[in-house]
């Protein structure tokens, strides 16, 4: 008998083939090193084992199984294909052949078919717990979070490791269960202290509750073992922003575009960054190479509409947020912009129109409430205004800037003494509304029209965004 080892991404499979008769010695030698070598030396060895002709059947499959693991390798993903094919010809019922294929259709986005091979390696061998790991990732990738958990779970029962741990918690944080991801991190982290990726995913997981400073220890100790994890850097500059932390959050933004110059989140985000500095400029240049790097991702044309505000170049940022809602025609927060933009240049029938729009969209948008208050405001359709005012306050009831203009509305209506309460009240929860409304050119004893305001919304800046996990292959 002779023993073959089948390849599986740098795992071994070990199956017992039958020989007609003992390999002449040249070829039982390159048969050893098609087995257990790797790169050319081994495609070489595999190749000549294969021209031999002393191979039939289950032992000439398992060549052209070796031969096209190496072949992936080296990226040649059109060669290994084909010798997974020639594997599975020789022998329909080598399970290592269909999982390997699997491998390298998820690797090229064939995410059903690398499925189908699974479904098959796994016919043939339901304990292949490195096909049950790989099918786990495959359904993960189709969104399939539950069935993914369900192969992880069975991988894990036979076979557990920090990987598949790892896995798991990925599923278990993309269903929102990030108490349960948490618990498999930990695990995949018991198991391997030095697990860089189970750290990272961690952290994931502590940034989506909220719980930044734990977060940022994670992406500490991901960094502390693998020094250029550039999405950790990523992530943990996000976290630093979130903790309102706007220079360490730079410094890491500025550290991962070294390692990658062509990360179109790294600009985004340390572009929101230089806009809650006020340095809109920075801002907008990084917005710029964020958008040249991921045209079909708006985010980075609403962060520099906003920036362009400031900067009080509105006809700019207009057009930066016209492109943004015929990308995302579902983006309320763009419409509203756009609405509040509109308004401070008097383009009031457009921004009606796009205040609408936001708030088809959401109609309980309480910024969107309160912009279309200020238009009917500046329309004159006071009691429209107030309408919308008191669905903003009914929805917050402490929002300064809608108090305040209703209190304008209800003065202008000839009723002082329920606008100067309002008016009040709006002063009660910020004391400088006021001075922000003159600033626009709103006072309290305005009578008739009055001129924009040209500050953005409260609560409107860019957040920075965090990467999601990172699953792992895994076939031991």
């Amino acid at each position: 008998m002779a023993r073959a080892y089948p390849k599986a991404a740098g795992a071994a499979f070990v199956i017992a083939v039958a020989a007609a008769a003992w390999p002449a010695p040249a070829a039982s030698s390159d048969w050893e090193k098609c087995a257990k070598e790797a790169g050319e030396g081994a495609i070489a060895a595999c190749t000549r084992a294969i021209r031999s002709g002393t191979f039939n059947g289950r032992t000439l499959a398992v060549l052209h199984s070796n031969r096209g693991v190496e072949w992936k390798s080296k990226g040649d993903l059109a060669k290994a294909a084909a010798d997974y094919d020639e594997a599975l010809r020789h022998d329909p019922a080598q399970p290592a052949a269909y999982h390997n294929r699997g491998i390298l259709r998820a690797g090229q986005g064939d995410l059903d078919k690398a499925i189908a091979d699974y479904d098959e390696a796994l016919r043939l061998n339901p304990q292949f717990a490195s096909a049950l790991n790989n099918r786990g990732l495959a359904y993960a990738g189709t969104g399939q979070h539950q069935r993914a958990i369900a192969d992880f779970d069975e991988a894990i029962r036979l076979e557990p490791d920090a990987v598949r741990f790892n896995n798991r918690g990925n599923a278990h944080a993309a269903r929102g269960q990030h108490d349960r991801a948490i618990a498999d991190f930990n695990e995949s982290l018991r198991l391997d202290p030095k697990y860089p990726i189970a750290f990272y995913n961690r952290g994931n997981a502590h940034f989506a509750r909220s719980e930044y400073e734990r977060a940022v220890q994670d992406y500490d100790r991901a960094i502390a073992l693998h020094p250029r994890y550039q999405e950790a850097l990523v992530n943990r500059g996000a976290a630093h922003e979130k903790q309102n932390q706007i220079e360490r959050a730079i410094a890491d933004y500025d550290q991962a575009l070294k390692l990658d110059a062509n990360d179109a989140m790294a600009f985004s985000n340390r572009g929101n960054a230089w806009l809650k500095r006020g340095q809109y400029s920075r801002a907008i240049a990084d917005y710029d190479r964020a958008f040249a790097l991921d045209p079909g991702t708006p985010g980075s044309l609403f962060s520099r509409a906003i920036a362009l505000s400031g900067l009080r170049q509105f006809d700019r940022a207009i057009a930066d947020f016209a492109s943004v809602v015929k990308l995302e025609p579902r983006n309320a927060a763009a419409w509203n912009f756009l609405c509040w933009t509109r308004a401070t240049l008097g383009q009031l029938k457009a921004a009606l129109s796009d205040c609408n729009e936001a708030l088809k969209v959401r109609p309980d948008y309480v910024n969107a409430l309160d912009s279309r208050g200020f238009v009917h405001l500046r329309s004159g359709q006071l009691e429209n205004a107030i309408a919308d005012y008191d669905e903003a306050l009914r929805l917050e009831p402490d929002k300064a800037a809608s108090l305040f203009g209703r209190g304008l509305a209800k003065r202008r209506k000839g009723d002082h003494a329920a606008g100067n309460a309002d008016i009040a009240a709006a002063q009660k929860v910020n004391a400088d509304v006021a001075q922000d409304f003159a600033r626009y050119g709103l006072v309290v004893p305005a009578a008739g029209g009055a001129p924009p305001r040209t500050a953005a919304e409260p609560g409107t800046e860019p957040e920075p965004m965090a990467r999601g996990n990172r699953y792992r292959s895994n076939q031991r």
